[in-house]
């Protein structure tokens, strides 16, 4: 009897096995031959869509099969079509990827009604990087520092986008949490208008993340006097020469409840610019993309041209990244009630 026992414990360990290799098999034979479509909910030649289109150039050689990459941009509503797109729109087969910003799990989180989507139902793929938020000021303002900042006497014109997108969010942050005195104008419709403003004199600043600000305003940044783009403040541990010295957010900003709410809204740069595919798409595939997604941070050819494009590459595991978006969804009612402003009255 028990030798039966013993055969029949060993017959289901070897079809388990057997189960977890086909499905592996099929997840990887099913790419082959097939195209890939990479949706960026972000303008062309920002940053989340020069990411994407670097991890697309070189994803397809660590998936069996080598699968044909199509990158699309999905620009309405500054993110939020895109990811209600792949949540709810895009065939859950492995075959869509969407691009997004994080800050939109935590719009989910403060009840925005233009969001469609429950974060935590997404098949998280990576991140390629963390984010570093980082603020600057145009020479012309004749301020160089965050003191000066905080003692200017003038509401300092600050570019932004709309809410849940960094170049909005964070100067209003700032007001609240800092004492800054942003007036932000939000309606441009990317950071590349932002920037034409500001070399227009129709704003005199600007915040989103340092890694894109530092090569996509790089001769403003070069610059000299009035039209020198200058940063005055910035967030987590880059040794850049030109920020290592700043000062950063979680330094200046002091207070628990105020610490409460720069934490809960930073949380979004843990997992920059992720890579999600729909709820429902097979667990293989996506164990299959994930390896491909992690191989390909480390692909030497890949990371020569991440350098030479100035790109910062730190890989975020989807696991990781599932833990990071519990967290912003179990925010307390009192950080909920504090953020509100970064949902539009229209979206309440």
């Amino acid at each position: 009897m028990a030798k039966k026992i013993f055969c029949v414990i060993k017959l289901v360990f070897a079809l388990t096995f057997l189960a977890g290799v086909l499905a592996r098999a099929s997840g990887d034979e099913f790419y082959s031959g097939k195209t890939i479509l990479f949706i960026v909910g972000n303008p062309p030649g920002g940053g989340f869509d020069t990411y994407t289109r670097a991890v697309a150039r070189y994803i397809s050689r660590h998936i069996l099969g080598n699968p044909t990459p199509i990158v699309q941009n999905m620009v309405a509503g500054a993110g939020v079509t895109a990811a209600n797109y792949i949540y709810s729109g895009a065939k859950p087969d492995g075959l869509t990827m969407g691009v997004w910003n994080s800050a939109l799990v935590l719009r989910q989180a403060l009840g925005d009604r233009s969001i469609k989507f429950k974060a935590d139902k997404f098949g998280w793929i990576g991140a390629p990087s963390k984010g570093f938020p980082a603020c600057a000021i145009m020479g012309f303002t004749g301020l160089r520092t965050l003191e000066d900042v905080l003692t200017s006497k003038k509401p300092i014109k600050m570019g932004g986008v709309r809410p849940g997108i960094t170049p909005t969010d964070l100067p209003k942050v700032l007001n609240l949490t800092l004492g800054t005195k942003f007036d932000v104008i939000s309606g441009f419709e990317s950071v590349t208008r932002i920037r034409i403003a500001m070399q227009m004199r129709e704003v005199g600043g600007v915040c989103y993340g340092w890694e894109s600000m530092r090569t996509t305003a790089r001769s403003m940044l070069d610059a000299s006097g009035d039209g020198k783009l200058i940063p005055f403040i910035t967030h987590g541990d880059s040794q850049d020469p030109e920020v290592k010295d700043l000062p950063r957010l979680n330094e200046v900003i002091k207070g628990k409840e105020n610490l409460a709410i720069l934490n809960a809204w930073l949380r979004q740069f843990d997992f920059f610019r992720p890579f999600t595919l729909p709820p429902g798409a097979p667990k293989e595939r996506l164990d299959v993309v994930r390896k491909a997604f992690e191989a390909t941070l480390q692909d030497p050819e890949f990371l020569a041209e991440a350098k030479r494009s100035k790109l910062v590459i730190d890989h975020v595991s989807g696991e990781e990244i599932e833990n990071f978006v519990d967290q912003i969804l179990a925010i307390s009612p009192n950080t909920k009630a504090k953020l509100q402003f970064l949902v539009s009255e229209k979206e309440k």
